[in-house]
């Protein structure tokens, strides 16, 4: 059956693997570090990939390439490869197509694990990042040398939930034929996919909404199949690959993606309006709400806000700590995407190592707090938010 004619919810459901002789009705897990060949001939023709099946699990597995079938699908990619984690998807997909003197040009509201990458150990290789405020979008092409590669952004961006213009960057990247990455994690393919708007690849912490129980790690990559084949090649002998047993999980999560993103931004978007109107929040960002700086560049691109707010508590940094210390019913945790809601201070957690200058250069106040909305019923969310803001 082909299931590229059916809608997003009908391809993430029926997307599968052929049923074995047992005839199962869900996917089984295909837990085998590897494969075996019938003779001689198969494994030689295996090995010089004149066939295409699985070899090792470090290269493949069915359970993996189910998943990464399901994201090329949503995303409309050519070709993918998954990772143990997004982190890992995120530099195997940089280190694969970057050679020594290379140049990247980035957004600087990137996650802080992204940024010690580019301004820690990618110099060590003599590979060089710029940043360009999300907010100017106007200055990119002033940054792009010679030597430049790829143009790389988040949208939304972590932690700030700002919104860049996929588009722009598109014709931006076609214009000085550079390779544009996009971390589509905070929009998932159901609400944006940026491969429409002009990007080559595109990478997702799946650990986030596309897991969006807070069970297993993971990470994926699609896009361009002449890319793909570069970072496949590099994965497979430096081995990043997603487990079996995790991509299990991930495909049967994507299953239910659309109805839990649907409440997820139902529910965020309820709330986001709640702290707009909270005498104790000086400013709130969230995608879908009108005073939003780039709500409109936020609708042309997405289906609906994410589950992710940025609001920044009268203050600072101490009532900050207080409004962590008060919380009673959300949870106070790092990871985000998950059915329970989490609340994060960055100014005196994740990002508490960088200066003040440093965090406000990506967007982070004093009194900035993450909120990452789940799925509880709305009204109990709002009421610990405001008890703990009070």
């Amino acid at each position: 059956m082909n299931t590229e004619e059916f809608g997003f919810e009908t391809q993430a459901i029926r997307t599968q693997l052929e049923r074995s002789q047992y005839l199962e009705h869900s996917v089984p897990l295909y837990l085998s570090s590897s494969f075996v060949f019938e003779d001689a001939e198969d494994m030689r023709a295996s090995f010089t990939e004149e066939k295409e099946r699985n070899i090792y699990s470090r290269f493949s597995n069915p359970n993996t390439s189910e998943f990464v079938d399901k994201i090329c699908k949503m995303e409309g990619a050519d070709s993918g490869y998954a990772f143990a984690t997004g982190m890992a998807a995120v530099y195997s997909t940089f280190a694969a197509l970057l050679n020594s003197g290379d140049h990247i040009v980035s957004a600087s509201s990137v996650f802080g694990s992204t940024h010690a990458l580019f301004m820690t150990y990618f110099p060590k290789w003599n590979i060089e990042t710029s940043y360009f405020e999300i907010n100017k979008p106007e200055t990119i092409e002033s940054f792009i040398k010679p030597n430049t590669k790829i143009l790389y952004a988040e949208s939304p961006t972590n932690p700030g939930v700002d919104v860049i213009d996929l588009e722009l960057l598109g014709n931006i990247a076609k214009k000085h034929n550079l390779i544009l990455i996009i971390d589509n994690c905070f929009a998932t393919p159901y609400l944006q996919q940026p491969i429409k708007f002009g990007a080559h690849l595109v990478i997702h912490s799946a650990t986030k909404l596309i897991d969006g129980q807070g069970r297993v790690l993971g990470g994926v990559t699609v896009g361009d199949a002449e890319l793909i084949r570069q970072i496949y090649l590099f994965s497979r002998n430096t081995g990043p690959a997603l487990s079996p047993f995790n991509a299990w999980v991930l495909s049967k999560s994507l299953e239910t993606l659309a109805v839990r993103v649907d409440r997820h931004c139902e529910n965020a978007l309820k709330v986001a309006e709640f702290l707009e109107s909270h005498p104790n929040v000086n400013s709130v960002k969230y995608p879908f709400l009108k005073s939003h700086p780039q709500y409109e560049i936020a609708k042309k691109q997405m289906k609906a806000g994410g589950n992710i707010i940025a609001f920044e508590i009268k203050g600072g940094i101490e009532a900050g700590r207080k409004f962590l210390n008060s919380i009673q019913l959300c949870s106070l945790s790092a990871n985000i995407g998950d059915t329970r809601t989490i609340v994060t201070h960055p100014a005196s957690t994740t990002h508490s190592k960088l200066s003040e200058e440093d965090q406000l250069a990506v967007g982070i106040t004093q009194g900035l707090v993450r909120v990452s909305v789940g799925l509880e019923t709305v009204e109990d969310v709002i009421a610990d938010l405001k008890q703990a803001l009070a």
